[in-house]
């Protein structure tokens, strides 16, 4: 079945608006906007915040402590009946979790911002949900927008769940890890529709195998990524300056260090053997975005940590895993097809 450009693009434009998602999220994260918010879907009661704390009632911090702590008792009943007892009582231990913060407009707008992409992107998804139902009908493609569409909506509803538990750590990983599954998704379902990539590339063994090997480190580099920043976070509420850091940083740091010049000899090797060969695009362009994003990480390691450049290396590191995912979808393993390897 053939698919109008319409629809290619559409969901093209889907997969640009939940890039946007994690693009917003990250910036929340650096200008520690993530509690800007106190209360979801609302924002400080309202669908369009306040732009001053003169708009709020007086005692509005006791208001939305009172709230978050009702949602963060039904959390923790959920997760005793997943049988996470000991995470449970965490939560519940946690001193900082009912510990309001003053309004400030730049934190809060800024988490609105995320929050109303976020809505843009979920109903760009419902809309091609919609589109697929009317016009299309194949099995596979109702199945796939309905599960991303619920997947959403989970992820939506997680985010409630960060909020009320004010930034748990873990939360946060798992927040990051459903944003991720639903954007390869999301490439998925372009795959499948593209008549220009849907079109399988044939590629020797060692490209195949390691490319598989690149996605996996990838993926598992973004999530040692967020416990790094969690650990500098943390290491930076006690007090403690960036001369200090490594004295106190853990092993996550190190595994992560040593994983990004792993995944760069990787794929230096796999560039080198495709100008030799077969010159795909696709791993051309992940060695380009796999060098912007390793050049923010050592901005980031060995320098003074800029906001932006935090940005760019989840962004880049985003964009890497797109691309490798891609080609998970579109290499073929061929038993031989130039001398070179």
């Amino acid at each position: 079945m053939e698919f109008s450009r319409r629809y290619i693009r559409f969901q093209w434009l889907t997969l640009i608006g939940l890039f946007l998602v994690i693009c917003a999220g990250s910036f929340v994260r650096i200008t520690g906007s993530g509690m800007g918010c106190p209360d979801w879907p609302k924002c400080f009661g309202k669908w369009i915040p306040p732009t001053a704390e003169e708009q709020l009632p007086s005692n509005y911090l006791s208001i939305f402590q009172e709230k978050r702590a009702k949602k963060a008792v039904k959390f923790c009943a959920f997760l005793r009946k997943l049988g996470m007892e000991e995470t449970a009582k965490k939560i519940e231990n946690d001193p900082t979790l009912l510990r309001e913060e003053p309004f400030n407009a730049a934190r809060t707008y800024t988490e609105y911002i995320n929050r109303l992409l976020g809505f843009l992107a979920g109903n760009l998804m419902l809309a091609g949900f919609i589109w697929s139902i009317l016009f299309y009908r194949k099995r596979w493609l109702l199945v796939l927008s309905a599960i991303n569409l619920v997947l959403i909506a989970v992820e939506a509803w997680f985010g409630s769940i960060v909020v009320a538990t004010n930034l748990v750590p873990w939360t946060i990983t798992v927040h990051l890890f459903l944003a991720l599954v639903i954007l390869l998704l999301q490439v998925y379902l372009i795959y499948r529709i593209s008549p220009i990539h849907g079109v399988k590339i044939p590629v020797n063994k060692p490209t195949f195998y390691i490319w598989w090997a690149v996605f996996a480190i990838t993926f598992y580099q973004m999530f040692l990524g967020t416990q790094v920043r969690e650990y500098i976070d943390s290491l930076t509420k006690q007090g403690l300056g960036r001369e200090a850091w490594s004295n106190y940083f853990g092993m996550e740091f190190f595994i992560h260090r040593s994983f990004s010049w792993l995944v760069l000899v990787l794929l230096a090797y796999l560039a080198w053997r495709n100008e030799r060969s077969e010159k795909i695009s696709i791993i051309r362009w992940a060695f380009v975005v796999l060098g912007i994003e390793l050049t923010a990480g050592v901005l980031l390691a060995y320098f003074d940590l800029p906001g932006l450049v935090q940005t760019a290396h989840l962004v880049f590191a985003t964009v890497l895993l797109t691309l490798m995912g891609m080609g998970i979808f579109r290499f073929r393993r061929a038993n031989q097809i130039n001398p070179y390897f």
